[in-house]
């Protein structure tokens, strides 16, 4: 067995001294670090305090969470479906000279509308409540326009309303293009009870004063 010398074994003592020497200097670095890390917190909170003074710290809010209410659902497939209808509904074809009044305004009503009505109508008994002017369009464009206005018009509560076709001074042979089919298109809406020729002062020859059935 190797026995270790006295120097050696001295060597070996100095060796260790030297390692809990370090051990204790980097001990005493880590914690003159610590120490200056938070002396520079509580400096800092002390700057802090002296500027802005005293602070209550806020109380956590209590929330409730709330459910949003979801949309409405939109009857779209619905309001397609009556703008198709709309679409079809109204024939150019429609004879209506046998349902119009023989007289100087070619008046309209229902089988079940007096002619008092009609004269009441003529004479501005009903307030306009809306009004709807074709000039320019198209025939296609006119009769959906007017079919859809007048659907929206009973839908809403309206009794009077007018309709401007023009007088057809613009149209060629001066031939008033929409004016008879406007009325071919009016007999063949059922909101439409009764029309007749606008008064001078409302349109004359250009326009018709409509009366509509009210919202059920």
């Amino acid at each position: 067995m190797r026995r270790t010398t006295p120097l050696k074994a001295l060597q070996d003592l100095q060796d260790l001294k030297r390692t809990l020497a370090q051990a204790r200097e980097e001990a005493a670095a880590q914690a003159a670090a610590r120490e200056a890390e938070r002396q520079r917190l509580l400096h800092e909170q002390q700057l802090f305090t002296r500027t802005v003074g005293p602070v209550t710290p806020l109380v956590a809010a209590i929330r409730a969470e709330l459910k949003r209410a979801k949309p409405s659902p939109e009857p779209r497939q619905r309001e397609q479906d009556e703008q198709q209808a709309l679409r079809q509904a109204l024939s150019d074809d429609f004879d209506v000279d046998s349902l119009l009044e023989t007289d100087e305004a070619l008046s309209f009503r229902r089988t079940n509308i007096s002619q008092e009505v009609v004269r009441k109508l003529r004479r501005g008994h009903w307030s306009l409540q809306g009004q709807i002017d074709l000039h320019g369009l198209r025939r296609d464009e006119a009769r959906e326009s007017l079919g859809e206005f007048i659907h929206h018009a009973a839908r809403t509560g309206m009794r009077c309303v007018r309709v401007v076709h023009g007088k057809g001074n613009g149209s060629p042979g001066r031939e008033p293009v929409l004016k008879a089919r406007v009325r071919r298109w009016l007999v063949q809406k059922q909101e439409v009870l009764a029309f007749t020729q606008a008064r001078a002062s409302e349109g004359g020859n250009g326009a018709l004063i409509v009366l509509l059935q009210g919202a059920s």
